[in-house]
Formats: C-alpha cells, structure tokens, sequence
C-alpha cells in the first residue's frame, strides 16, 4: 500500500473495491456471521470466531463467578464501541478526515431482578450510554456530521436500538 491508497491506517482501495462489488451485485452485501460458544464450568465459558483466539467469558465474583474475564454484559458494550470505533474509521476515511485519536467510553444501567429469578420482565439493559471522543484534523461540522453517519450505520447499535427476531433453540 502506499499512503496515497492509505488514511488512518485504512486500505482505501479494499474498501472502495467492497463498495464497488457490493454496487454491481447487491447481493454481495447479504452476509452470514458467526460465533462458537463452549461452557467451561462454573459460569465461564469462551466463543470462538473465525481463526482467532477463543474469547473468554466469566461473571464477577459479586455474581458469583471467577471474575476471570468481562462478562456477557460487558462483552456486548464492547461489542458497540468496536463497531463505532470501525465506523469512526471508515467514514472518516471515506470524508478524507484524519482521525488522531478515537475514544468511546460505554455504560450500561441493568436489574438484577430478572436474571436472579427475582422478579419476570425484561433481564436486558435498561439503557446504555456511550461517549465518544474524537481527535481529528476536522471542524466541528465535520466530526458533526461524521458522528451522524457513524450512529446511522452501526451494525451493533442499529441491532441494539431496534428489535430483532431472536431464536434460542435446543440442537
């Protein structure tokens, strides 16, 4: 690569040739994604994706859990600020807009209520909040406008922000 082809260590080029793909044949942006999960007892357990590593799991001791990794919860706030982080990324690099630094700072509000069989109901998040912070050679407009299209196209956040059929189902 060479840094005419490169912004905020981004390969322009792969993502305008997914773009253009996608462009001539729409089907291309239909993708299936998918994750591994094995329970390693107690209440920890690990997901495997693709090549990588396995993930662990595990719940605070408070919850009784081994406290040796993030838990689901905090698994899942992660899981939005990577998706934003990506988007921060490729929008930015897309308006030409050089990032120097992103930060996003996530919390989520969640009853024990449910998940302790205490109560019927919703066991989710009540609400999650993430703040971004964003160091770019941009205007205030510019980083304006690229928080937008980042919130318009999260993959994470619009499957958080809105309903989405979910089946659990015994193999």
């Amino acid at each position: 690569m060479t840094a005419s082809t490169v912004l905020n260590n981004v390969d322009i080029e792969a993502v305008s040739g997914l773009v253009r793909a996608v462009q001539e044949d729409p089907a291309k942006a239909q993708t299936t994604w998918a994750a591994h999960v094995a329970w390693k007892g107690a209440f920890a357990s690990e997901s495997k994706v693709r090549q990588f590593a396995p993930a662990p799991s595990d719940e605070p001791a408070a919850l009784g859990g081994g406290d040796t990794a993030a838990n689901p919860v905090e698994q899942l706030l992660g899981a939005l600020g990577n998706c934003l982080a990506v988007g921060y990324a490729a929008n930015a690099t897309v308006a030409g807009i050089e990032l120097r630094d992103v930060r996003i700072d996530l919390k989520g509000d969640l009853d024990l209520h449910v998940f302790l069989g205490l109560a019927d109901g919703h066991a989710g998040f009540d609400s999650i909040t993430a703040t971004v912070t964003v160091d770019a050679d941009a205007t205030p407009e510019q980083i304006a406008e690229l928080h937008a299209k980042v919130q318009a196209s999260s993959p994470v956040g619009h499957t958080l922000r809105n309903s989405v059929p979910l089946e659990v189902r015994l193999g």
